[in-house]
């Protein structure tokens, strides 16, 4: 999966996807969306034939990147924890 910034404007961060595969993309959005610091994050298709979708963070506070990097951290925590 690539992902590639559309936009950053203020407390908006706009990520697209290319190659995109929505089990990883789902445990992300549902980490920032438990994030106090986060106003929203939702996952957007605007045509699925014409247009990569993309990843859209807004925050109350800090940045999107900050709440990015703290959700992945925490989605790759729980799967590297995960056993046979």
């Amino acid at each position: 999966m690539q992902i590639y910034v559309v936009s950053r404007e203020g407390n908006t961060l706009r990520l697209g996807l290319k190659n995109h595969n929505t089990t990883i993309i789902e445990p992300i959005i549902q980490e920032l969306n438990q994030n106090a610091a986060v106003e929203y994050c939702r996952y957007i298709v605007d045509h699925p034939d014409l247009d990569d979708p993309y990843l859209e963070i807004r925050v109350r506070s800090g940045t999107p990147e900050e709440a990015l990097k703290k959700a992945a951290a925490a989605v790759g925590d729980y799967f590297s924890s995960v056993s046979e």
